[in-house]
């Protein structure tokens, strides 16, 4: 499935300042439970809308296209980076290519709508490049020792690609800083509140 396209240079607030929705941007680590804290708020939190990201990587089980993500070859995702439809796009842990869709993103928020990115840290630093008036949360664990616990207890990758990603979440907690909150996920119920939280906060109609 293409993304829509749109031109970036379009501005995202109309002449007479009418309200637009709010773009927030959620990144972490591997296995602290992003995918988790989005499946919450899509059930108990309806009207936020969710960027469905685009990835080379094979589905996991459970995953469904066009649900969790877009799911498309090397060549298919290349063309979209030259047709310049995503709005962020990296190679994570060395393998797989991930993307968010441009064109959708933009258009819900001129609908008035709040929009939430759930992607990496690449992502989100592109992003940070690209919409600097997003609000940007760094998902985190209780600690170390739980967040590899659940990257073990999860079973999905073997135990180079388990090393691979364990570095790369040394680096990413480290990151913390670049971000405007930071939540602690203890408890999918209070983390993914707090994230609905500052979502709506500022916004005089939420």
């Amino acid at each position: 499935m293409s993304p829509d396209a749109t031109s970036p240079a379009e501005p995202l607030h109309d002449p007479a300042g009418s309200p637009r929705g709010r773009l927030t941007v959620l990144a972490g680590p591997t296995a602290v439970g992003k995918g988790t804290i989005a499946a919450y708020v899509r059930t108990h939190f309806p009207g936020v809308w969710f960027s469905v990201s685009m990835t080379t990587r094979r589905p996991r089980p459970g995953e469904v296209d066009g649900v969790h993500y877009h799911f498309v070859d090397d060549r298919e995702f290349d063309r979209l980076v030259e047709a310049g439809q995503f709005l962020e796009y990296a190679v994570v842990h060395g393998a797989a290519k991930y993307g968010t869709p441009r064109g959708p993103v933009e258009r819900v928020i001129r609908e008035g709508r709040d929009a939430l990115l759930e992607i990496d840290l690449q992502g989100a630093r592109q992003v940070r490049d690209t919409w600097p008036d997003a609000l940007f949360v760094f998902l985190a664990p209780p600690s170390w020792e739980e967040l590899v616990r659940r990257l073990v207890g999860r079973g999905t990758e073997d135990e180079a690609e388990r090393e691979r990603r364990l570095s790369t979440a040394r680096a990413e907690l480290a990151a913390q800083s670049e971000f405007d909150e930071v939540i602690v996920n203890d408890d999918v119920r209070r983390a993914s509140e707090e994230l609905v939280s500052l979502m709506r906060s500022g916004r005089a109609d939420r």
